[in-house]
């Protein structure tokens, strides 16, 4: 199993997370497909972003998988859904790609950060990559909505050193209406970090109409003060910077008529994850 000579020709660095890709693996046999997720040895990589400043602390490389089980209503990227779409990347050409910007990110006071997709629907690579990633002194994060955190041992959740962890909603059946799949393995996710008081930023997507009111809000602020790990919340506005892969995939898109939230509601958003006594932003 090895990188196709294509593949090697796929520049890694896209211009934007927002960038559509579709299919670049597509040539790669199923069997083939089945060794990367069972060894870890390659990975499914829609891109490398660098200069990132939103996705942890300091200026981050940020690395984005393909393959995801949720199909969040509000997706920006769902090109990122099939994991074929994605680029095969062996771990040492990934490896070798994060040693290019080992000194600047430590200058830099940041990191490396894997997303997706969803990055542990490819367990093996995600702990192999953060094992190689912390050996060269890189700080990690995942960013992950933590539903197949159960993959993870303890021991590889060492070489994590920041968790960002997705909370879509609060109420189960809202939940699964609004990604597809069960709220209980993302809580129970969470409560485990939290007995290993591993550091946690939270991230909750505010989609006015959607996720926006005031009990969805309350239920999950209410969560994630009683766990006593959650460093900072994340409040990310709802966009539209992905509505073009929607169509672009024969995708049905239903939140074509939704405005971003006013910057007065995040702010209302913040102020019920602060009563609670959280940092929210």
């Amino acid at each position: 199993m090895s990188e196709t000579q294509a593949s090697k020709a796929i520049p890694l660095e896209a211009n934007s997370p927002y960038e559509l890709r579709v299919n670049l693996g597509r040539d790669m046999p199923e069997s083939d497909v089945r060794t990367a997720l069972a060894t870890g040895n390659m990975g499914f990589l829609h891109s490398f972003t660098t200069g990132s400043a939103v996705d942890g602390p300091g200026v981050r490389v940020v690395a984005w998988t393909t393959g995801c089980q949720w199909r969040c209503l509000y997706c920006h990227n769902p090109d990122t859904w099939t994991m074929t779409n994605g680029i095969p990347v062996t771990l040492a050409r990934a490896t070798e790609e994060l040693r290019k910007y080992r000194h600047g990110l430590k200058v830099m006071s940041g990191g490396f950060t894997l997303s997706g997709g969803e990055p542990l629907l490819q367990d093996r690579f995600a702990a192999k990559l953060f094992a190689c990633t912390q050996q060269m002194g890189i700080h990690t994060a995942l960013d992950t909505n933590g539903n197949l955190g159960e993959r993870l041992s303890d021991a590889e959740l060492e070489t994590i050193d920041l968790v960002l962890l997705d909370i879509k909603a609060w109420d189960p059946g809202f939940h699964r209406h609004l990604t597809g799949m069960d709220l209980a393995p993302t809580l129970a996710f969470a409560r485990r970090l939290a007995s290993r008081k591993m550091p946690v930023w939270l991230r909750f997507v505010l989609v006015p109409g959607l996720t926006d009111s005031p009990a969805n809000v309350a239920g999950i602020a209410h969560f994630a003060g009683g766990l006593g790990n959650i460093e900072r919340v994340d409040v990310l506005p709802f966009h539209q910077m992905g509505r073009f892969k929607w169509q672009a995939l024969g995708l049905d898109y239903t939140l074509g008529d939704v405005s971003p939230p006013t910057n007065e509601a995040v702010e209302q958003a913040c102020e019920q994850f602060r009563s609670v006594g959280l940092k929210a932003y």
